[in-house]
């Protein structure tokens, strides 16, 4: 996901076209091959932004002493680990347990704090460098890193790869994204915007397999990176972003990728370059008046500041009970394959119905509708019975129905808030709430252990009721124009709509 696309689209809107979608048209072959492109480099980054499930499952301890109860009492003489389900984890390799025991939650909080860095990192790359050259660099670094994790002999140096692994994988991500949104027509950002989350929620649940088969950690881990070495051919199969080589003024290289694109779309490619030189003159002058926005222009009124601390607070909720919700789901009793890869397919349809309800409903009653599902299915788990085992994989699978239709409705409703000067700087702002929950998300997460299990789902039961109560103070966007000045975003909530609550 990004924060590029929203001020590129607004942009050409309010300038009358779009010079990609009159070179090449909307939606094409050659756009199927840079989506089928990104898809596959999305595929395995839920590998590694979901694989601490199986890294660190829970799995039974006791003393190899008998008569001690406790085995992280000074008494205890060692510890056994059970190697029925998994031969090695990390709990097993470091002895992760007792006082070592948030050593595995730090992990995990230290790999979203990469994500974190790394589309901040990525995104100034990718702005600077072109989207081709930044993206094989992320997935060349992802795949050294995670191999390096596989044969880490020290667990400071596990954690310190991983967090590199996680800076790549924001980039691949990021810009993985980004490309997708510049190449395809206006009407059919929105149906691929959703559809862009596809591969990544395939990627978690074939995650279920490779661990199925592979129960050493070691071995899993070089599954999860090894593969990602094919995808190095992207330097010469993944063309670069026409869209960003006209917005640093590469005229040539633009026209030469547009015209390749023309033609594999079977478009005439006589009126390219005519075209590209009247929209660069056209380009150059509008874009000397144009207003830069920053973080202040986000508290300079009433309006945009109550949109900015709502949807940071709607961003952080969303992060932080996706991520723990999954995580949680993993360290359900029963059978953990069955778990992950229920929670993993679960959201697949929850994608697909936000790209109808946000269109049909709106972005606000998604939202909310989003937030109280997850809330009542969270909430319904931290008291459900142990028996029948079935019924909490049932609820918890539909709480993170309801978190992932959140994750997916947000993008598009923070976009259409903030006013074009200032979306990228908003967007920014709000998203990295996200992030925040993400990483206290393990921490909340590992509170599941022993009886305290209602825990973890009552927190995240809580905070999507805070959520969705954040919600009612914000104003429907469907149907309304992108704003483009602050007197239009203050306008939002004069214009109602059928769908406005």
């Amino acid at each position: 996901m990004t924060n590029k696309t929203p001020n590129t689209e607004a942009g050409e809107k309010e300038k009358g076209e779009d010079i990609i979608e009159k070179c090449i048209g909307a939606f094409g072959r050659w756009q199927i091959w840079v989506c089928c492109l990104a898809g596959i480099a999305k595929f395995p980054t839920s590998w590694h932004m979901m694989s601490i499930i199986f890294l660190a499952p829970p799995i039974k301890t006791t003393c190899v002493d008998s008569n001690v109860t406790d085995f992280c009492s000074t008494e205890c003489p060692g510890i056994e680990f059970d190697t029925t389900i998994f031969a090695s984890t990390i709990t097993t390799e470091w002895h992760l347990v007792c006082d070592k025991k948030y050593l595995v939650s730090m992990s995990q909080s230290l790999l979203m704090l990469g994500i974190l860095l790394g589309s901040v990192l990525f995104g100034y790359l990718s702005d600077r460098f072109g989207r081709q050259k930044p993206m094989v660099f992320a997935i060349a670094l992802q795949s050294i890193a995670g191999l390096i994790e596989a044969f880490s002999p020290w667990f400071s140096l596990f954690v310190i790869m991983r967090f590199i692994a996680a800076v790549a994988t924001a980039g691949t991500l990021l810009i993985s994204f980004v490309l997708l949104m510049e190449v395809v027509g206006t009407k059919y950002r929105m149906i691929l915007g959703c559809l862009s989350h596809v591969p990544y929620f395939i990627g978690h649940a074939s995650m279920v397999a490779i661990s199925y088969y592979l129960r050493d950690w070691r071995e899993f881990q070089i599954a999860i990176s090894a593969p990602t070495i094919i995808l190095l051919l992207y330097f010469w199969v993944l063309p670069e972003s026409p869209r960003w080589q006209l917005s640093m003024g590469r005229k040539e290289e633009a026209t030469y990728v547009l015209k390749k694109a023309a033609a594999y779309n079977k478009r005439p490619i006589d009126g390219i370059d005519r075209d590209i030189t009247a929209y660069l003159q056209k380009h150059s002058m509008n874009d000397k008046d144009t207003k830069k926005g920053n973080l202040l222009d986000l508290v300079k009124t009433k309006i945009i500041l109550r949109y900015t601390v709502l949807m940071c607070i709607c961003w952080l909720v969303s992060g932080f009970c996706y991520y723990g919700a999954n995580q949680y789901m993993g360290q359900l009793g029963g059978d953990i394959f069955l778990n992950v890869a229920l929670s993993a397919l679960i959201q697949l349809p929850s994608n697909f119905f936000a790209c109808w309800s946000a269109t049909v409903w709106g972005r606000k009653k998604t939202l909310m509708f989003a937030y109280t599902i997850a809330s009542m299915a969270l909430g319904g788990l931290s008291i459900l019975p142990k028996d029948p085992t079935w019924l909490k994989p049932a609820f918890a699978c539909l709480g993170i129905f309801g978190v992932t239709l959140s994750f997916v409705t947000i993008y598009t409703y923070s976009i259409e808030l903030f006013p074009t000067f200032m979306r990228n700087a908003a967007m920014g702002a709000t998203s990295m709430f996200a992030r925040l929950g993400s990483m206290l998300a393990p921490f909340a997460a590992a509170l599941g252990g022993g009886t305290d299990n209602w825990l973890p789902p009552t927190i995240f039961s809580v905070a999507c009721t805070v959520a969705s109560l954040a919600c009612l103070k914000l104003p429907e966007t469907l149907g309304k124009d992108l704003p483009e000045t602050v007197e239009d975003t203050e306008m939002l909530e004069m214009k109602k709509t059928k769908n406005d609550c």
